[in-house]
């Protein structure tokens, strides 16, 4: 982690920012629009996975990061619980559903090697 200085380099934070995106793109549809509920627990746990990941970045900690990084896998697994929702009431198409599964998938395997790096750095300081 020494040749990285801000959490914009990272991948995992670049990717969630997309995923975010696609997931406000995915609410602004007509029928999901109007299950507001729905539609605003989903953007706020898209936006909360690369926000904890700049927010733990931030405190110059891995004891602190390794904290963020889980909430953020955390806010991944909400998403791909909210995806099946979706895909049960025919609120998103099965490509969608499939794309973003593996994409919360995959950023959470990132987040779960990062995790395991920054324990190994840890655990020798």
């Amino acid at each position: 982690m020494a040749s990285v200085n801000s959490f914009e380099e990272l991948e995992i934070w670049r990717r969630s920012v997309n995923l975010a995106i696609c997931f406000y793109k995915i609410t602004k549809s007509e029928a999901l629009s109007k299950d507001y509920g729905l539609c605003d627990q989903i953007r706020r746990a898209s936006v909360s996975v690369s926000n904890n990941i700049a927010e733990g970045f931030e405190y110059y900690s891995e004891k602190q990061f390794i904290k963020y990084l889980i909430i953020s896998k955390g806010s991944l697994s909400e998403l791909r619980s909210m995806l099946y929702i979706l895909k049960e009431l025919n609120l998103i198409s099965d490509d969608d559903f499939d794309r973003l599964k593996m994409e919360c998938i995959e950023i959470a395997r990132m987040i779960a090697s990062l995790i395991k790096y920054l324990n190994k750095v840890k655990a020798t300081t």
